[in-house]
């Protein structure tokens, strides 16, 4: 014998089941956004990949070139040689890899070295929050 409520004749059931339906609906809704919005944001920073890469590229290149005048002699134009090469190296994997390439090394890094990863998310988040809030 199924209840009924005194205002619309309507079995409590048959609501419950009506708004899990809608709710679940919702929720699909919801999910489906969010995959668009991730997509879209992954499609962006695909398209902005060689210009990133050409801008490490142009960076490295500048620290090669100004590194032999470096004050500090050899040793500093070793490093900075090094540095430039990373750089490179950096704008190489940049070009070479789409974002969810990118992002799979990253878990991979985080999962190995979860001390450290935690550091340099804390170092960022701080430099970007430095970034934010300065007038």
């Amino acid at each position: 014998m199924a209840t009924t409520s005194s205002y619309s004749g309507e079995s409590f059931s048959d609501r419950s089941s009506s708004m899990t339906d809608e709710i679940s609906n919702r929720a699909s809704e919801a999910k489906q956004k969010a995959s668009d919005i991730a997509r879209n944001a992954a499609d962006a920073f695909d398209e902005g990949r060689s210009r990133a890469a050409d801008t490490l590229h142009s960076a490295a290149d500048t620290l090669k070139d100004t590194a032999r005048n470096l004050p500090g002699g050899e040793r500093v134009s070793e490093f900075a040689h090094a540095a430039a090469n990373r750089i490179g190296k950096a704008a190489d994997y940049v070009r070479e890899n789409d974002v969810r390439r990118m992002m799979s090394d990253v878990e991979s890094v985080v999962s190995k070295n979860p001390g450290p990863a935690l550091l340099i998310a804390a170092a960022f988040g701080f430099l970007v929050g430095r970034a934010i809030t300065r007038d």
